[in-house]
Formats: structure tokens, sequence, C-alpha cells
């Protein structure tokens, strides 16, 4: 049943109005015994109850008593009275730094101390079995709603308090990235957020929807935040003995870069490395399958570090092949550049082709017309397959983003 929801026949409303009589006047004691009870057998509330809390804690449960009397065989009347105050009471027990099952301990013991003081109460009126037994759930069924009221409050109070925890924890990792904060801000920072802060960090950048989601993945110490299309998160001590292991692990293949280690004032750099990283595998540059280590990826962030320049790059050594179809020119350019890294080792490019040596000595002799002496010549050869490598990619999206955040 939810908080909102009403059950259709609350059990107290169906005794005989008669019984408000009898039990009333125990009430007082009732309340005594319970909150003594509570002070005994719950060490949370052991120290707690001496002075002014414990005072608070004693009016409380007389006054839950006793509005359960008033309600005695009255019809229903829509919320029960006092709901929002065990609502308060769950906050504030939350507050409080007490534990959620603490709270409801106290509710059952408090349950069957007030039963088996009112039941003797009722007895010596001479209350008959059947309202006796509905005397008994009457009282369970009104402590039960409002242990399920407090507990409500005290999930409200603590989702509130996750959620100012993670606000001021991406705020935190926004800062950071952004190198906005010095050193004492930093130190302020953290304690706010509740992040022992580490000596030293790396930056993983994220093809992920949920930030906390994906932070928890990376351990229980790191944080995270959505910045533009990726999420950060910060990973205290990456270079532990299998850390890096279990965190590839721990990621189960999702597209995710891991940036250099760095001192925590200097996350941005490692920020920007990373997210580098994460979008050349969204281009199709590095592995989207496992999660890329940065510093062994030197040579493609290299390569891509000005997608722009490598687009002219590539427009003026291929030119040479603008006249062909585009069937024609990718079958060339495969050829190319595999003719290239296999340093013309003929049978090496026909296996990675997965064609015979003859057709790639035929597009070979085409391409020699193509190109002519620039295939003879050291510096020109390096500058197509630096070309031919990058062409794929250049015009994607993400790395348009990754050369205009550099």
């Amino acid at each position: 049943m939810s908080a909102q929801e009403l059950p259709l026949e609350r059990p107290w409303q169906a005794l005989d109005p008669a019984v408000r009589e009898i039990v009333a006047p125990a009430i007082g004691a009732v309340a005594e015994e319970i909150t003594a009870a509570i002070a005994a057998s719950i060490d949370e509330y052991r120290q707690p109850m001496g002075g002014a809390f414990g005072r608070g804690v004693r009016l409380a449960i007389d006054s839950a008593l006793r509005q359960f009397v008033e309600q005695i065989g009255q019809p229903a009347a829509g919320v029960r009275p006092g709901r929002e105050v065990y609502i308060g009471l769950g906050r504030g027990e939350y507050r409080a730094g007490r534990r959620l099952d603490a709270l409801q301990a106290a509710y059952r013991l408090g349950a069957r101390v007030a039963w088996r003081r009112i039941a003797a109460v009722a007895r010596d009126a001479g209350l008959d079995s059947a309202t006796l037994s509905l005397l008994a759930e009457s009282i369970f069924a009104y402590i039960d709603e409002v242990s399920a009221e407090s507990v409500e409050g005290y999930a409200r109070e603590q989702a509130a308090s996750a959620g100012e925890r993670q606000r001021v924890r991406q705020a935190l990792v926004r800062a950071l990235v952004r190198e906005e904060l010095d050193e004492v801000e930093l130190r302020q920072a953290a304690r706010g957020a509740e992040w022992p802060l580490p000596r030293r960090i790396a930056v993983l950048a994220g093809d992920h929807r949920d930030a906390e989601r994906l932070a928890a993945l990376a351990g229980v110490e790191a944080i995270g935040a959505r910045i533009e299309e990726l999420v950060c998160v910060l990973v205290s001590d990456p270079d532990a003995p299998g850390r890096r292991e279990r965190l590839a692990l721990a990621l189960g293949g999702r597209l995710c870069a891991l940036g250099p280690t760095v001192a925590v004032a200097q996350a941005g750099a490692s920020w920007a490395r990373a997210a580098r990283c994460a979008r050349l595998a969204r281009a199709g540059v590095l592995p989207a399958d496992r999660l890329v280590i940065a510093h062994e990826a030197l040579g493609a962030l290299t390569l891509f570090a000005d997608p722009g320049l490598l687009a002219e790059l590539a427009r003026s050594r291929l030119a040479p092949l603008d006249a062909q179809t585009p069937a024609a020119r990718a079958r060339l350019e495969a050829t190319l550049l595999s003719w290239l890294r296999w340093q013309g080792h003929v049978a090496a490019v026909a296996g990675e082709l997965h064609v015979h040596p003859q057709t790639v000595r035929y597009r070979l002799a085409r391409l020699r017309e193509c190109f002519g002496e620039q295939l003879n010549d050291p510096d020109a050869r390096f500058e197509l397959e630096l070309a031919l490598r990058g062409s794929p990619a250049i015009g994607s999206a993400d790395l348009r983003a990754s050369a205009m955040s550099s």
C-alpha cells in the first residue's frame, strides 16, 4: 500500500466507542512504559533518552496513543491525524544519524508494550474475547501505519540528502576539470562533497547515460558528472596494482577512455586526453568495445590532434584519386594504405585485403598512374599514409567536437 492510499477499513473504526473510555485513563502509564522499554532495549536510543530528547520522545508516544484512542469507533475521515508528524519524525531520525531498523524496532517494541498494558486494562473491564481480538488488531495496525509514515519520512530525507550530495559532487567534478579551484577551495569542496581527497587521480571519459552509475562501476571512491555529451569520472589511485584490469572488467565493454594519472589539481589535463580518446572511439578510430588507455593511444591522439589540418592534408595528397568513382577510389585507397603499411610487400597486401596478388599488382599500376613519382618519395609516402589513416574519420562530428574542445 502506498503512503497516500487509505485502507478500506481501519480496524479501530469498528470498535465500540465505549472502549475509548476504558483505555484512555491508562495512556499516560503506557507511554511511560514504552519510553523506558525503548531506552533499555535499543542501543541507538539508550544515550539520547536523557534530558530534552527523552521528554520529547515521551510526549510523542503519549500523543500517538491518545490519537489512537480518539479514533476508536470514529468513521473514516480521510488522512489520519498526525501523518505529517510521523513523516517529520522519520526525517529527524535520518538527520540524527540513526538507523532505519532502529526506528522500526522502536515502533514494534512500542506496539507490544501497548498491547500488553491495554489488554490488561480491557480484561479487567470485562471486555469479551471478540472485542479484545479486534482491539489487539487495531493497536498493531495503527502502529504499522504510523511506522510506515515515519519510514516514508526517513526515505524522503535520505533521498534528499543523497540528491544534494550528488549535486555537490557533480559540481566538484566540473570545477576540477575546468581548473576553477585553488588548493584551499579544493579541500573545502572535497569535504562538502564527502569525497576523500586523493593524491593522484586519472579521469575516465565514458559514453553512458548515468554519471552516478558509471562512477559506481569505476570504484567506491569515484565521483562523476556529465560534461557535454560525455560522462566524466574521477578515479582515485589509478596506478594501484590490478586497478586498471579491475576497472576494465567492471566497465564491461562500454565505450570509455582513461586519461593519464595526474595530481588532483591537474584533472583538466587528464580529462582533455580521455575525452579526445572517447571521441576517437566514437568515430571508429579507437576501439569502442573496451577501455582505452590514453597513453597507449598516443599515435592516434597525435594524428587527430587537428582534424581540420588532417582533412586539408588528405584533400591535398589524395587529390589524384578525385576522378575515380567512389567504389574504385575506396579500393585504391585501401590498397595504397596496405601497401604503405607493408612497405611494398605484395603478398602481405593481398593477404590483408583478401585478394589475389595479381589484383594487387593491377591496382598498384593504376596508383602509379595517379600518383607518379610521389610513391617513390619517402616524405610523400609518409603524408599519404597519414592522410589515408585519417580520412575515414576526419568528417566525424565527434572529432570536430574534440578539436573545438582542445
